[in-house]
């Protein structure tokens, strides 16, 4: 493109909001910034729109919603940008070329409490200003139901189950424009085991939480592997292998033995596209192969700060400067996101910036190894034989599929733990392909420095994706739940433990209450359920959902999932709550019946 723009004066900003400015609560929408000026090159003025995108915004008051990152605009525009070329002017529209993308958008999320809010947009002195409306009589925006709901997972058998508990990351998940395509999901959320459909069966395949994981074991270590997948890959400018099907990045954490039952965390290093960033808990261990990019942030005592980032999903520890949580403060500096918590359920995210949303943890030996062996499925491909530098172990097998079959856009682009590889050190043939998390305690020993006095074996104890050590018995998981869509709710509102999956036993009826609780309360379910206030302030239940009414007669039994007072069984069908601290506090709690 010939000439220079010399001069930009901003006159004008137009917002355009879609699907409107009257909203749902926790519903997001779309808003283009379109920027107006003047140009002025050597003397020749023209007016009409800028190729500009460096505009602030913000949401009035503070607590009226959210706003994401910038996107390039993703519906159609066909309005030209006003351009140079030599002398002259032209208007000129590139919609494929990244040279000209320019990130013109935001997704804005609705807050959950009714009224009217709005957002402002500024270049220098030129604002504008959108009023949003939110209202729970709202259109609905159309979306499909879901055809899957997961029961609870049967009980593990595993022996490192309650190391990979107690470990579980706090996960900070960012979410952008197409933010179900940022929710934490397993492989088989559209109740198949074939790769190459999950991109498309994205808004009707189950949007519960999981979390993969993985555990290996040396004479000095352990080291817990989480794998986090997604059905997409996305970009705002999806050019050849920015976008593809299935998407799975994830850390290792290094955790020295000796120390109670739980041991000592020591370092996590997490995959972000092929680049592996170290984070450390004791100032005693120095660089390798690696710099040390920050400590490691706890929540909770024990479960590591983890960022992903939204459309490519690369993982970060939580205090990388490049992530946009706050994980001192457990907060989001800036854009939009959905925080999960380990909690042993999977829950389904209601909107883009959702918090605290259980997740469960699936055993990556059960799920995905057996079947990565096998070249006539639909789940793997891109076979290959595992060749460790160092003189390191090699596989008990003579191929493993080193990606999750996908087909859309880039194809074969999602790779499970034994496929990640980290370009620095293997370019410089420190580790091959796969060699980061199935040789765990070799990485870390190369791309990390421990003290002479806390040595790292690389005796492994337990790997049996080298084939080292008698594997677990494994889990067998229960069947998922399907159902005409007639039967489904919306996914912002459907339960990964809803009713409808907590009644699939022997139980007859069950209720899923999630109120909160300053005082003393009860809760009846003869008749219907009923919550009193016995005392202190009026009890607010956001959730009393319930399938079934309990018979006459009917045994009773309740599950506090989280509430920190005492709750008990008071008689047939009445729950009581006595919350004696100061404050208020959530209770979550499943009641199930029976004849």
């Amino acid at each position: 493109m010939g000439g220079s723009l010399l001069a930009q004066t901003v006159t004008r900003l137009e917002l355009k909001i879609e699907p409107g400015a009257r909203l749902r609560p926790m519903a997001s929408a779309v808003i283009q910034v379109k920027v107006y000026g003047e140009v002025d090159n050597a003397g020749t003025k023209a007016t009409g729109r800028l190729r500009k995108a460096d505009w602030n915004a913000a949401v009035f008051p503070n607590d009226g919603g959210w706003i994401s990152k910038p996107f390039r605009y993703q519906g159609t525009d066909s309005e030209g940008y006003l351009e140079t070329a030599g002398s002259t002017f032209a208007r000129i529209f590139s919609s494929v070329s990244s040279q000209y993308v320019v990130k013109d958008s935001m997704m804005y999320v609705a807050p959950e409490k009714p009224g009217t809010y709005r957002v402002e947009v500024s270049i220098g002195s030129v604002r504008e200003k959108l009023e949003i409306t939110v209202d729970a009589a709202a259109p609905e925006t159309a979306a499909k139901a879901e055809k899957t709901t997961f029961p609870p997972e049967a009980p593990s058998t595993d022996p490192y189950r309650r190391l990979a508990e107690h470990y579980a990351p706090h996960v900070a998940q960012e979410t952008w424009w197409e933010w179900q395509s940022d929710a934490l999901r397993r492989f088989d959320y559209d109740n198949d085991w074939d790769g190459a459909n999950n991109w498309d069966n994205l808004e009707e395949g189950s949007s519960q939480a999981y979390v993969y994981y993985a555990t290996i074991e040396s004479e000095t270590h352990w080291f817990l592997i989480y794998n986090f997948f997604h059905a997409r890959d996305y970009s705002d400018n999806c050019v050849v292998g920015t976008c593809h099907e299935n998407d799975n990045e994830g850390v290792v954490m290094t955790i020295r033995k000796g120390n109670g039952e739980f041991g000592t965390l020591e370092a996590m290093e997490a995959l972000a596209h092929n680049n592996v960033y170290s984070y450390t808990a004791d100032s005693a261990i120095r660089r390798g192969a690696h710099n040390i990019e920050a400590k490691i942030y706890l929540q909770g005592g024990s479960h590591p700060v983890v960022f992903l980032e939204a459309g490519g999903h690369g993982a970060l520890g939580g205090g990388d400067k490049k992530s946009f949580f706050d994980a001192e403060k457990l907060i989001w500096k800036s854009g939009t996101g959905i925080t999960y918590t380990y909690r042993g359920r999977a829950d389904r995210p209601r909107y883009a910036m959702d918090k605290d949303v259980s997740y469960e943890l699936l055993p990556i030996y059960d799920h995905w190894w057996s079947r990565a062996q096998e070249k006539s499925g639909k789940a793997f491909s891109a076979f290959y034989e595992y060749k460790p530098f160092g003189g390191r172990p090699g596989m008990k097998v003579s191929s493993v599929g080193g990606s999750f079959l996908g087909v859309k856009f880039g194809a074969d682009k999602a790779k499970p733990f034994w496929g990640w590889h980290d370009m620095a050190t293997q370019r410089r043939k420190i580790l091959a392909t796969g060699q980061w998390a199935t040789d765990p305690a070799y990485a870390v020993s190369k791309n990390l420095t421990f003290p002479a006095d806390k040595p790292v074996s690389l005796n492994y104890v337990y790997n049996p994706y080298l084939g080292i050590g008698d594997s677990p018995a494994p889990v067998v998981a229960a069947a998922p739940v399907t159902a005409p869509p007639s039967s489904f709710v919306s996914p912002a509102t459907v339960s990964a433990t809803s009713p409808a999956a907590i009644v699939a036993t022997s139980f007859t009826g069950a209720c899923e209450l999630d109120i909160v609780v300053d005082g003393a309360a009860a809760v009846t379910f003869n008749g219907g359920p009923k919550v009193e206030t016995l005392a202190g302030s009026p009890v607010e239940e956001r959730k009393v959902s319930c399938d079934g009414a309990p018979a006459d007669g009917s045994s009773f039994e309740f599950e506090k999932r989280e509430g920190r007072g005492k709750v008990r069984m008071a008689g047939p069908g009445r729950l009581e709550i006595e919350d004696s601290s100061r404050g208020s506090a959530l209770y979550r709690i499943v009641v199930r019946w029976k004849p």
